[in-house]
């Protein structure tokens, strides 16, 4: 029998075998076949390890030292690959909303580099983007909690299979995820290069024009209402080194590029924390539907230590409550102050 296995296969013959003594030539020839995987598999998990430190530390390298190049090629890279996954495994759904989110993008950002730059431009790709990030926000939200419902069987009481709400779950975490990842990343290159056009901003180096107190400096379009006034589509904001900008213009600036500087003037300010909701609801509406038991005036009683840190001056306690601070100095309309216990943006 021992003869027989060192025999090639075409010289064995396996139906005059019992099945026992089959199973007992395949497995001879398997363990033939795979002599000296065991030290292969090992050096090929050590390559592994050893490509993912040093490709690690290769792309670290690279956005220290060119962030620029490396932020197009990876987003790049984001944008484009997913389309081979889609077409290869039929995913037309989301080719169908890849295709549209690509094709409006591609034109809002072919708006932003023209020069010169029209002056409808700057607020069109701010209200994109910020259409496109409240979605996604929404998105995320909805998919997580679909998959929490789901993991704590809550699915049952609607009928429905917990695989059909999990895949459901999910799918709406990967749209969320997926597209307010990439609309910040496009928001952030169009905000510096429309910034940089015009001439308020510059990534690296002084402005190229002064700021008039009634400009925008996002924009660069007038301001008609003023600070202390209720606007009727949107509000003025002032930060603390006193530059007013557009409440579209400052929120697309802070929440859709990840600025946290001024526009003009570079001053650093803690934009995130102040713009951590992205939704323009006023304190008052959304302070007693959540879960800020803190101190003060509800969830806007925890912005009290932002007094000294740049937002202006915290005013004296009124009524036992603490009265929250302004993007400007004095008081401010609760409208200026959102709270800081919401979710961080996605």
């Amino acid at each position: 029998m021992s003869m027989c296995l060192l025999l090639p296969r075409a010289l064995v013959d396996l139906s005059h075998l019992s099945p026992e003594e089959r199973w007992r030539v395949e497995h001879a020839r398997m363990h033939a076949k795979h002599r000296g995987h065991e030290a292969m598999h090992a050096e090929m998990v050590l390559i592994l390890i050893a490509t993912l430190v040093v490709a690690q530390l290769l792309l670290v390298q690279w956005k220290q030292r060119h962030p620029r190049s490396y932020n197009m090629v990876t987003l790049f890279q984001m944008w484009v690959v997913p389309l081979y996954f889609t077409v290869k495994l039929y995913w037309w759904r989301f080719l169908v909303i890849w295709v549209l989110f690509s094709a409006v993008t591609a034109f809002v950002t072919f708006r932003a580099t023209r020069k010169p730059l029209v002056q409808t431009t700057p607020r069109l790709v701010y209200k994109w983007f910020l259409l496109i990030y409240k979605i996604s926000y929404a998105t995320g939200i909805v998919g997580y909690m679909a998959v929490m419902f789901t993991l704590f069987g809550l699915n049952l009481l609607f009928r429905i299979k917990p695989e059909d709400a999990m895949d459901f779950g999910i799918s709406l975490l990967f749209y969320g995820l997926y597209y307010g990842v990439l609309e910040r990343d496009f928001a952030e290159m169009c905000a510096d290069y429309m910034a940089s056009t015009i001439g308020f901003y510059s990534a690296s180096g002084m402005p190229t024009k002064h700021l008039s107190d009634s400009v925008c400096a996002v924009c660069g379009q007038q301001i008609f209402v003023d600070v202390n006034e209720e606007g009727i589509i949107e509000n003025t904001y002032r930060l603390s080194c006193n530059h007013v900008f557009h409440e579209f213009c400052i929120r697309g600036w802070c929440i859709v590029g990840k600025k946290q500087t001024c526009p003009y003037c570079k001053e650093k300010v803690d934009l995130k924390r102040m713009f951590s909701n992205p939704y323009p609801f006023s304190t008052e509406e959304l302070a007693p539907w959540f879960f800020c038991p803190r101190a003060g005036h509800g969830a806007t009683g925890a912005l009290g230590e932002l007094g000294g840190r740049g937002f202006g001056r915290t005013a004296a306690p009124v009524g036992g409550r603490q009265e929250p601070p302004s993007w400007r100095r004095g008081a401010a309309p609760a409208r200026a102050v959102l709270p800081s216990c919401l979710p961080e943006a996605l």
